[in-house]
């Protein structure tokens, strides 16, 4: 059977990815399937630029809304959900897909299938990490043992990722295989994957994400994240870890100012759409557009047909 061409629009946050995939969706015919670990969550709308009920009614979104904001989500679970999902539209529509968002874990997973996200649960032993990490000079030390188990993984993971380092930790001690080197399925895979993203020079991308930050606080991002804590959202959700909610807790127990709060998920956005850049790097089969020259629909709809 020929494999099914399945397209990936990635690129930094506030990169201009969102708005192009609409464009070539609507073109060509595509449903989008998002890629963000954010826009998974239920009732987090804002914080996480989640498409508009706008946007979409022109063209078919999924993978969005697929769990609470109090339930666990890991980068296995979405690739199941989206080969599942990928097979199903193909089955009963032939409707080719665009993914978009800039998860490169996600991308990773269903990319290259790799096991890291298939490992048991060990329940006792992450409590135990997040105990740790809770306490003082903990996230460090956290870091340091993953750094002993998995140099590699340590390295591409900052110190206040503690999602991802107590996952890695656990996949690392549950298989005995470093986390960097789980085994990959290579060549199994149905689908057949091309990949275009989206880049522009760091000072214009930094302007961006500064307005977008500005942008969501005026559609009442405090709102949402206050929302979410008096529905009993605990602050230690893995939702709750992400950009624009984690920083705005303290703002809203009046441990600092909304200025401060701004600021720090500006810079903490900044420092993200880095590390998503670095990320990209490693994958070879990445082919960039930078948004800011003329014709970069063009070269992307090149790329992704």
């Amino acid at each position: 059977m020929d494999k099914i061409k399945c397209r990936v629009l990635t690129g930094p946050t506030a990169s201009g990815k969102s708005e192009l995939a609409l464009r070539l969706a609507e073109e060509n015919g595509w449903d989008l399937l998002c890629m963000d670990s954010m826009q998974i969550y239920r009732g987090m709308d804002i914080g996480t630029a989640k498409p508009t009920p706008e946007e979409r009614k022109r063209v078919p979104h999924h993978l969005l809304d697929l769990c609470e904001p109090n339930e666990a989500f890991s980068a296995a679970m979405y690739r199941e959900k989206a080969e599942a999902l990928i097979l199903d539209l193909w089955n009963r529509k032939k409707r080719e897909v665009l993914f978009v968002g800039g998860t490169g874990l996600y991308m990773s997973a269903m990319i290259h299938s790799m096991a890291m996200g298939a490992a048991p649960a060990d329940e006792g032993r992450r409590n135990e990490l997040h105990v740790l990490a809770e306490k003082p000079g903990g996230k460090e030390e956290l870091h340091q043992l993953l750094k002993k188990l998995d140099p590699a993984t340590a390295e591409r993971l900052p110190v206040n990722d503690i999602r991802r380092t107590i996952r890695a930790i656990e996949v690392t001690e549950t298989t005995g295989i470093p986390f960097s080197r789980q085994p990959r399925e290579e060549g199994k895979s149905p689908f057949d994957w091309v990949v275009a993203a989206t880049c522009m020079p760091r000072d214009q991308l930094y302007e961006r994400i500064n307005l977008r930050v500005l942008r969501m606080m005026k559609q009442g991002l405090k709102e949402e994240v206050a929302g979410l804590l008096d529905r009993g959202i605990p602050e230690t959700a893995q939702s709750m870890s992400g950009l624009g909610y984690k920083e705005m807790i303290p703002c809203i127990r009046g441990i600092c100012t909304e200025e401060e709060a701004v600021q720090a998920i500006q810079l903490g956005t900044r420092h993200y759409a880095k590390r998503q850049m670095t990320f990209l790097r490693r994958e070879p089969l990445v082919q960039y557009a930078d948004v800011t020259e003329p014709g970069v629909y063009e070269k992307i709809r090149t790329i992704l047909r």
